[in-house]
């Protein structure tokens, strides 16, 4: 064979194969991105409902409503904190607008006295995305289009009636 005919040939060959192996590699890098947010409404919609279902918004502690007990709920899947003014949100793009709430008082039809095998018990949720979705904007849209996630709905049971 002769030499001067293969010149440059390993280049051409690491020239189309570094372009699928980049996609590749960037198309992980973001589902792996948009996997980590996805976690991040679930445990922050989790703490939400954990902090409500220790409350009594039938009776709430002296100084507090039920509407204020929501909003520090709603406050708490945002950004951690009973306030959110001045902080950032727990996931990029999370407002109070996109955090419903669900309790015994304001959703009795379908909250309280929920029916179980052994009695009846009261339900607190927290549902982030049902007014407006939670979006995923990738910031490689050449690798993975941006995403909407689904409603995230979190239920627990409330241990103060």
């Amino acid at each position: 064979m002769n030499k001067r005919k293969q010149n440059g040939v390993a280049a051409v060959e690491m020239a189309l194969i570094m372009t699928p192996a980049l996609l590749l590699c960037f198309g992980i890098t973001e589902l792996g991105r948009a996997l980590y947010q996805y976690d991040g409404l679930v445990k922050a919609a989790r703490g939400g409902v954990r902090y409500l279902s220790q409350q009594s918004l039938a009776s709430p502690p002296p100084g507090e409503d039920a509407a204020s007990l929501r909003l520090k709920a709603k406050s708490l899947v945002v950004c951690g904190d009973f306030d959110c003014s001045g902080k950032t949100p727990l996931v990029p793009g999370l407002t109070l607008a996109m955090i419903s709430v669900c309790d015994p008082v304001g959703c009795a039809s379908t909250h309280a006295n929920v029916p179980t095998g052994e009695g009846t018990v009261s339900v607190v949720s927290v549902t982030v995305g049902t007014a407006s979705p939670f979006n995923f904007t990738s910031i490689m849209p050449w690798a993975v289009k941006s995403l909407a996630f689904g409603p995230v709905s979190i239920s627990m049971a409330s241990s103060a009636n």
